[in-house]
């Protein structure tokens, strides 16, 4: 089992073998909550098992240390790096926007993390910033994506400070503007900022965006024209550190396993 306790979510992910995923979940609350044992317990119901079932259980993300049912931890980057090389075996840079970060990650021919980059100092180019743009537009996350689908005009949202760019947005709206257009600006104001990041340690395809924001295919066009690169994405992308985590979880528990062979 893999755990990722994030700042604004927890996911899980139960993996047979190695390769087969067995069942996932998220809720939508993060560390320091009732997320972790609540994501857990609910990964375990889909699968149908219990803890005893388990063989070995990783957590990874901001919460990592304080899961008292976790075998190990390790870093998140580690984890996201290999949870992305699983389901896109030609990664080379990985793009991961989450609740209260953003990061870049160089990876390897091997799916090894070479170099990374992040950007955890400030809201702006975060999950936290989409939330605090769709408050003002009064719109919920889930709908970004398909207002940025419809808007008609470039709209400059400049400001890299989530205070001033929420300062902007509300003077947009004095002035009539469409949300739909000023959603479309708030999507390539984060595309520059979490662009410039991935430019810094190089950008090499595959491009892979991870993270719960990549669900939004308003950030994933921004992200491209940005860039100039494809970038991929997948259904799991939400679940990409705590997949992680669970391949990690598999490679401790076979070396034990060996290990244990040589004892006897």
């Amino acid at each position: 089992m893999g755990v990722d306790i994030g700042s604004t979510a927890s996911k899980s992910v139960i993996l047979e073998n190695g390769k087969k995923i067995v069942a996932t979940a998220v809720v939508d609350v993060g560390a320091g909550t009732s997320g972790p044992s609540r994501v857990m317990s609910e990964v375990l119901e889909k699968a149908n098992l219990t803890m005893d079932d388990i063989s070995f259980t990783m957590a990874t993300g901001y919460g990592r240390n304080a899961l008292e049912e976790a075998d190990m931890q390790m870093s998140e980057l580690s984890c996201h790096a290999k949870g992305a090389h699983f389901l896109f075996p030609n990664v080379h840079t990985i793009i991961d926007i989450g609740g209260q970060d953003a990061k870049a990650l160089k990876i390897g021919d091997g799916g090894h993390l070479e170099n990374f980059v992040m950007n955890d100092k400030c809201a702006a180019g975060t999950g936290r910033f989409l939330d605090v743009i769709a408050r003002v537009l009064e719109v919920d996350v889930s709908d970004l994506q398909d207002l940025d689908a419809k808007a008609t005009k470039d709209v400059t949202i400049s400001s890299t400070c989530t205070v001033f760019a929420e300062s902007e947005v509300i003077s947009q709206l004095a002035k009539g503007t469409k949300i739909e257009d000023i959603v479309k600006g708030i999507h390539y104001s984060i595309a520059s900022r979490v662009g410039s990041l991935a430019k810094r340690i190089g950008l090499k395809d595959d491009v892979v965006f991870t993270g719960g924001v990549a669900l939004n295919k308003g950030m994933v066009r921004a992200l491209e024209q940005n860039t100039g690169y494809k970038i991929h994405t997948s259904p799991m992308c939400q679940l990409n550190g705590a997949l992680g985590a669970a391949l990690f979880a598999y490679q401790k528990q076979r070396n034990l396993e060996r290990k244990s062979k040589k004892l006897v």
